[in-house]
Order: C-alpha cells, then sequence, then structure tokens
C-alpha cells in the first residue's frame, strides 16, 4: 500500500470491515422492505440483486472514507463481497423467519 492514501494500515482494515458488514445488514433491511418478508419472497431473486447493488455502492463510499480501493487486489474485493453477503444472508434470514414487516 502506498503512503499516499488517506488511511493505512490496522485503520483502513477496521474502516473496510465495517463499511461491508453496515452495508449487508442495510442491504437486508433493504431486501425486506422491497421484497417482503413471507415464504415466496424468500425464493426470490430479487433480493440478490439488491445485495449486489450494495457490494457496488460501497466501492465509491470506502474512496470518499480514504481507502485507496485502486490498490484493492482479488482477495480484498473478494473479502468486501464475502462479507456484506455474510451480514446480508444473517440478518435477513431472521428478518425472513421472525416475519418482520418494515
Amino acid at each position: 500500500m502506498s503512503n499516499d492514501s488517506g488511511i493505512t494500515g490496522h485503520a483502513r482494515g477496521v474502516v473496510v470491515t465495517t463499511v461491508a458488514c453496515l452495508a449487508g445488514i442495510a442491504a437486508a433491511l433493504a431486501s425486506a422492505m422491497y421484497v417482503g418478508t413471507t415464504a415466496a419472497a424468500a425464493g426470490s431473486t430479487t433480493a440478490l440483486v439488491v445485495l449486489a447493488a450494495f457490494v457496488i455502492v460501497q466501492f465509491p463510499v470506502l474512496k470518499g472514507l480514504g481507502v485507496a480501493v485502486e490498490e484493492f487486489g482479488v482477495k480484498d474485493n473478494l473479502y468486501v463481497t464475502f462479507m456484506t453477503f455474510t451480514l446480508w444472508f444473517i440478518s435477513y434470514t431472521i428478518l425472513l423467519v421472525g416475519s418482520v414487516s418494515l
């Protein structure tokens, strides 16, 4: 990592992880609002489109927070995608099982 980026080292990792996790939770809430939490909604692939949108949107957010996303390798991109997916999956599952209406 070069020294001209806004943040380095440990702070970069904390920011990337936090944004990815919050994006996953936000994607679950957006999926619940847009797709719903019924049994039919659980099988809808539209929720995955919402998830993909949140994955794509967070890269400009990270850049705005001072993370040099241009230096991201395959491992970094997979990490962001995996963390976002994981938190979305857990949160959306809880919303589906609880039949929460938003």
